[in-house]
């Protein structure tokens, strides 16, 4: 079972006072009769926590603060992890990696040393610490603080010591050192060989049993990039027209950037296709043959074709990561901005502007995929970012199934993960110059959504809570790697164990209580019964309809009583 974090309870038993000493020994005897006592304690409390493979470089007792009331415990420093264990806490086994006290490695944006009132030391990786620290600040990349006050006495060594760790381990934060050896998922292991709900598509049956469920009879599965030597982006099978051949796929293909060539991304019931691809290499010189196989992919079998240049009047990645920049800097507790004047700074960061555009160009594109049969293609020149995002937002507005909890699992696998969104490189993890949290972006838009339209969603708030915490505190492979070829070889087998397969299972989280979180009480399920058979997915909001924020889009198979 992966959930965790912020949706996770945690008991915390009351700290037992410790006796008192007196004068039967000498103090420093006193202190390391205590020291010995918390080593004990340390170990066995980190025996069920620690992974395979994990070990501690560091620790000292300290007090988390900003918290009523503030919570004594430890600070612990691993070759995977910064964690905090309040005193009296049990973790979770099946949730090694995600409580709230936990902040992986590589989830760490900013680290500061405090001591006295105003020095304060911002430590990046590898830089030397200049004072044994009173406090320490980590700032998380998921909006998360913590900031830990250590115990004075003769401990300051052990402070400086646990601080120093952290840099240098943040310094050794490639993403191969930092997970060589460690085993990432105990869910994984205890899932064995039981099928998941949800395909993974790692298998050419995942994606023809894909494909017969939406109904896509002018399609086929093609294995022209098994080996990955078409595109290692690409996942290795994905779907083409059926009169076209393997042979014409990997010439046409290979005019388009990164391999990323015309595929069929979803099937609409009432016929039309929605197409993704990536830029045509405008160097490219293709003879007739490769024009008439390009032509007859992007047409796929319709005589109407529209092509839609997908970044027009959308943000770019650079203007997205200012603007979650700022988001973040003003969610953080220590944020300087006047509550008086929160939104108005909420608004000046933009992010919000960026969610009405996707919001607003992905109803525009469903109304093209709905309101007539034909071929809608979306184009983005690496075909890795907002095509998947508009693509998911499509679905989502556009078929109901894709709005109940399995659904919406089988959309990001196929639209995110298998489709080769490079996950790493977007939240920063590789430390490129790329970042941009675009998938965090996307599960704003369906929290927009899901806000504007509590009816039409079988899962909750708390799913996409979940999603999001998931996407930076890595417990599998799903969000792990930046393409299908890299995950695969990860896994050592090719098939990697993903978060959107068997540890979302209803038997797993139903005996926890987390299930019934995940899943939205106000979901009316009658829709989608009315709709899953037929040819046309009747009925709409009016996109006049004003909103307490967003104009919401044309939603299909919605019903405005109620809201």
């Amino acid at each position: 079972m992966w959930w965790g974090g912020r949706g996770q309870s945690f008991n915390i038993a009351p700290q037992k006072a410790e006796p008192d000493m007196g004068l039967s020994g000498p103090k420093s005897v006193q202190r390391t009769g205590m020291l010995e006592s918390r080593s004990c304690q340390l170990g066995s409390h980190l025996a069920s926590g620690c992974l395979p493979g994990e070990q501690i470089l560091a620790w000292a007792p300290g007090v988390r603060k900003g918290l009523e009331p503030e919570l004594p415990g430890t600070l612990i420093c691993t070759n995977l992890r910064v964690t905090f264990q309040p005193c009296g806490w049990q973790r979770s086994q099946e949730t090694p990696l995600s409580s709230e006290y936990d902040f992986v490695l590589v989830n760490i944006g900013r680290l500061e040393a405090v001591s006295g009132l105003s020095r304060v030391q911002l430590l990046r990786p590898g830089s030397p610490l200049k004072f044994t620290p009173e406090e320490i600040l980590i700032h998380g990349r998921d909006f998360r603080l913590l900031r830990v006050a250590f115990e004075a006495g003769g401990l300051e060594p052990q402070a400086f010591q646990v601080t120093m760790a952290i840099v240098r381990a943040r310094a050794q934060s490639s993403q191969a050192q930092q997970y060589a050896g460690i085993s990432l998922s105990k869910a994984g292991q205890s899932s064995g060989s039981r099928k998941p709900p949800v395909p993974l598509l790692e298998t050419s049956e995942d994606w023809e049993t894909e494909r017969k469920k939406q109904g896509a009879g002018g399609w086929r599965v093609s294995p022209v990039n098994e080996r990955f030597d078409v595109a290692t982006s690409l996942p290795r099978y994905f779907w083409v027209p059926k009169r076209t051949l393997d042979s014409e796929v990997r010439r046409a293909f290979g005019h388009f950037h990164q391999g990323r060539g015309p595929r069929l991304s979803w099937h609409h019931p009432g016929g039309s296709d929605l197409l993704r691809c990536g830029g045509f290499y405008t160097a490219s010189d293709p003879n007739k043959e490769d024009i008439r196989a390009v032509e007859s992919m992007l047409q796929a079998g319709h005589s109407d074709i529209v092509l839609v240049d997908t970044v027009d009047e959308l943000p770019s990645l650079t203007d997205v990561q200012l603007a979650h920049l700022k988001l973040r800097a003003l969610c953080l507790p220590d944020s300087s901005a006047a509550e008086e004047k929160w939104l108005s700074a909420l608004e000046g960061t933009r992010w919000l502007d960026y969610v009405r555009s996707c919001l607003r160009k992905a109803s525009d594109i469903s109304v093209l995929v709905t309101s007539r049969v034909r071929s809608v293609v979306l184009q983005e020149r690496g075909d890795r970012d907002f095509n998947g995002l508009l693509s998911s937002l499509v679905q989502l507005l556009s078929a109901p199934e894709a709005r109940t909890l399995l659904g919406f699992q089988s959309l990001v696998q196929r639209e995110w993960v298998a489709a080769g969104h490079p996950f790493l490189t977007r939240l920063g993890v590789t430390g490129a110059s790329e970042e941009a949290p675009v998938f965090l972006l996307f599960l704003d838009c369906v929290w927009q959504l899901l806000q504007q339209f509590p009816a039409e969603f079988e899962f909750s708030e708390f799913f996409l809570l979940a999603l999001h915490d998931s996407a930076r505190v890595p417990d599998t492979l799903t969000f792990l790697r930046d393409t299908p070829w890299e995950r695969g070889k990860q896994s050592g087998q090719g098939t990697p164990n993903s978060l959107l397969g068997t540890p979302l299972t209803h038997s797993c989280l139903s005996g926890t209580g987390i299930y019934a979180t995940t899943v939205n009480r106000y979901y009316n399920s009658i829709t989608l019964a009315m709709t899953r058979n037929t040819a046309q997915i009747p009925g709409s909001l009016d996109s006049s309809q004003t909103s307490w924020f967003l104009d919401p889009p044309v939603l299909c198979g919605s019903s405005p009583e109620g809201l």
